[in-house]
Parts: C-alpha cells; structure tokens; sequence
C-alpha cells in the first residue's frame, strides 16, 4: 500500500478513528490495533510473506526472553546465532541468492569454463531489510544487557510491524521505540498537527519533486547512448533531487503519520545536500541505517581504534556492507566503495568531524557544498544504473564534454511542461530547506499559509497517473 494511493488515504482515517474513538481507553486494545492495521498494510502488497515478518517476529521475541534467563556466554552467544542465522538467512535467500549463483557462473565463465546453473524466480519481500534489521537490534541489545527483554508479544510484534515506518524506515530502535507501546497514549493537537504538516510536505517531496524528476531520470538511464554530456549529468543530477525527495519523502511521512497515533520516531534526514563533505553528508543522508552499521558494525570492529589501516579496514568495511545492503548488484558495492574513497582523504588527515556543528551556509562555504553535492550526484550514476557498464559509460560521456545540448528537456510541450514543473519543484524544496537550516531547526515547519501553498502545488503539479513506488521499496 503506497503512502500517496487512493487506498491508504482511505486505510488511514480508519485506522485513526478506530484508535482515538473506540479503542482510546485500552493500550492492549490500541496495541492489537496497530498491529492488525500494520499486517493488511504490508499484507496488501502480498498477503504470503506476512509470515516472514510473523516468523522473524517470534524467533527474536523467544530468543530475547530466553537470553534474559542465561547467564552461561556460550549458550547467550548460541541464542544470538539462531537470531542472525534466522534473519540474515532469510534475507539472504530472498534478496542475494540469484546474485551470489549468477556470480559464481560468471567468475567461472571468465576463465573459459562453462557452466549451467540455474536461479529462482524469488520474489524479494518489501521492506525484509528494514524490519530484519529493526528486528536484529532489539536481540543485540538484549544480548549486551543494554535492554530488558518485553513479555508481550503484542506489543513487540506491532513495534516490528509498525505500519508507518515498516517498509522503508527509518529503522528504528527497540530501546526508543518499544518502550511507546508500553505507554498509554493521550491524543496531542500540537503533536497531530506537526504530523500533518510533515505528511504534507513528503507528499510534495515524492509527487511533486520526486515523481517529476522521474519522467527525465527514466528517459536518460533507459536510453543514457542517445543523450549529450549535458543531459546525461542533469540526469544525474535529477536522480539526485528524485531519491532524496522520494527516499525522505517517504521518511516524513512515516514519522507524520506516526504522531497521528502519538509515535515518536527518530530523524532519517538533515538536509544532506547542504553538507560541506561525504562524511558530514553521511551524518545527515538515511541517518537511521548510518547509525545502525556504526553501533552493529563499525564499533564492534574496532571502529577507529588501532592502528589507521585499521581505521580505514573498519571504514570500507562499512561501505561496502551499505552498499550491499542496498541491492544485489555490483553497481550498489561499487557505488558503497565510492563514498568509502570520498570518505577515506577525510579520514586520513582526521577531518571526518570538521563539519558536526548546525551552523551553515555562510558565503565562503557555498562552494563546498557544491563540490559535494557534484561528487555525491555522480556516485548515485552506480546507484541507479542497471549495470557497471552503463554506469561507465555515462560517466565517460559525461566528462567527455561532448555535446552541451539540452534538446530533451524542451524538445515537446510535455517535456518542456515537466522541466518547469520539476524546477519550479526543487527550486521550493531547496527555498524552505535553506530557510530551515539557517534557523537551525530539525525539520521544515509550515504555517497555515505555507501549508494550503504546498498542499496546491502537490494538487496541480503532482503526478497522480501511475503513481510509482517508493525507491526504497525495493530494498
């Protein structure tokens, strides 16, 4: 079910009235609410892989519990092993099997040897990485004593299955989060407001921004050998604003809906595209994933301690895994290796954490985030790409400086239509995202009048025919 379909915005008023008007006097009965809602949310999409969720769901629930009763380590590192041989397996299966038996045929083909085997017709789960990993942390932090296991399966079951955040984050915390299914809930006005608000201006950051950007991006990558230099890095470029206005779209979103039930969820965004270099972009880009491999992943490897090719081992480590993560295809590694290089002159000279402060955008800096946001663009060439190859070539046609033409943006009343719309789009995003940060708030804050100004631009410049997935889905 898609935040910006027909069917959600039917699913969502009753959800809400249920929750505040007939259930508003039982937590427990607030709770299965949520949970059930959550099920025909994700069930919507495709009712079989409930049971993955159901199944993850148990397994972590048990193992928690019975970690809470061990004292012994081995048999504490034993239940942690069923936890990540459970989960990991599973998205393994799904998300990487076909991708690692298509590599092992192809290494062997590159040596003249022949090979046929055959790969499944697998059907990846939406959202299996976010709620695997959701589901992974609470049984680590069990696992470290940092968290006291909970005793009821509804309210761990409806925190792995929150219907807002379950299919693209963020991915949350269980010691943030589980502990507000615990809790009774009053309704707060000010609270539900500021998540209208927020549900607002993601619905014009995907249908206004992202899905605009959409009709160049498409055109370009499908067909990236008929375009100039200078199309193919505005398509770059567009993807950019597209991702970010989908992927953080889809972000605001969930945190506003979330308030609507009285949720708190963490920031997934802050602004990354006025970052000053890679490493403050990736404190700022998918804030939730970041944090998660630097608390798993990073940390336990050491992270910056030892000796520096340590330091940077543990780095492209991370990376690399990011990318992984992503998808299986070599273009997400490739492109998870790339900002590892960004990152690596930043961490050599220790200047990783130059840019940690709130205060931008002063005169002399301006070309810093331009640089940024170029190099950042480029990287996302391997992200969106179909393959390694395609990647190349458009970034070998790119710096070619072949051909300055911009004919498909103008080329038909249609396109010539889209390109207004689309500038007239991001030129809002980046007026409001200026305006914020220079205040040094968390999040855009519309009034009355901005509100009504957004909520007219996503009426008669969104794109309501075919309304496409979130990017994130897929992941």
């Amino acid at each position: 079910m898609l935040f910006n379909s027909l069917d959600f915005a039917v699913f969502l008023p009753i959800v809400f009235v249920l929750y505040w008007f007939i259930f508003q006097r039982s937590l427990k009965w607030q709770n299965l609410l949520l949970l059930v809602a959550s099920y025909v949310f994700y069930g919507w999409w495709d009712w079989r892989f409930l049971g993955l969720i159901m199944f993850s769901t148990l397994v972590d629930y048990l193992v928690a519990l019975d970690l809470a009763k061990q004292q012994q380590l081995t048999k504490r590192k034993l239940l942690l092993a069923i936890s990540l041989i459970c989960n990991l397996g599973l998205l393994g299966f799904f998300k990487y099997y076909n991708f690692f038996i298509e590599s092992w045929v192809d290494a062997w083909e590159s040596l003249g040897i022949n090979m046929s085997v055959s790969t499944l017709s697998i059907i990846l789960p939406v959202g299996i990485s976010f709620y695997t990993f959701q589901t992974l942390s609470y049984t680590i932090d069990v696992y470290r004593k940092q968290l006291k296991p909970t005793k009821n399966l509804i309210q761990f079951a409806s925190y792995v299955a929150f219907f807002p955040q379950l299919v693209a984050g963020p991915i949350e915390r269980a010691k943030q989060l589980l502990p507000q299914f615990s809790r009774p809930r009053v309704f707060n006005t000010d609270m539900a407001l500021s998540g209208v608000s927020l549900i607002i201006w993601g619905l014009f950051k995907k249908m206004v921004v992202a899905d605009n950007c959409a009709f160049f991006v498409n055109q370009i990558f499908d067909g990236a050998g008929n375009y100039s230099s200078a199309e193919l890095f505005l398509g770059a470029v567009l993807f950019g604003f597209q991702i970010y206005g989908d992927f953080s779209g889809y972000s605001d979103i969930a945190i506003g809906v979330a308030r609507l039930f009285g949720f708190s969820l963490m920031t997934n965004f802050s602004f990354p595209y006025f970052s000053r270099d890679i490493a403050e972009f990736w404190r700022r880009w998918h804030i939730s994933l970041s944090t998660w491999f630097r608390d798993y992943l990073y940390i336990p490897l050491g992270g910056s301690r030892g000796t520096k090719w340590q330091g940077i081992r543990n780095v492209f480590i991370v990376f690399l895994v990011s990318g992984f993560w992503h998808g299986a295809n070599w273009t997400f590694i490739i492109w998870g290796g790339l900002h590892g290089l960004l990152f690596l002159p930043l961490l050599i000279q220790k200047k990783n954490r130059k840019y940690i402060d709130a205060t931008y955008l002063k005169l002399n800096q301006l070309p810093r985030i331009l640089f940024t946001f170029i190099l950042v663009c480029l990287a996302w060439v391997f992200f969106r790409a179909d393959t390694l190859s395609i990647a190349w070539d458009m970034l070998q046609q790119i710096f070619s400086f072949s051909s300055g033409s911009l004919v498909l943006f103008y080329a038909t009343s249609k396109s010539l239509l889209f390109s207004l719309i689309t500038i007239f789009g991001i030129l809002v995003l980046l007026f409001f995202e200026f305006k914020t940060v220079q205040t040094n708030k968390k999040e855009v804050t519309l009034s009355t009048s901005k509100l009504i100004f957004i909520a007219l631009l996503i009426v008669f410049m969104g794109v309501y025919k075919n309304p496409s997935d979130f990017i994130y889905f897929q992941f």
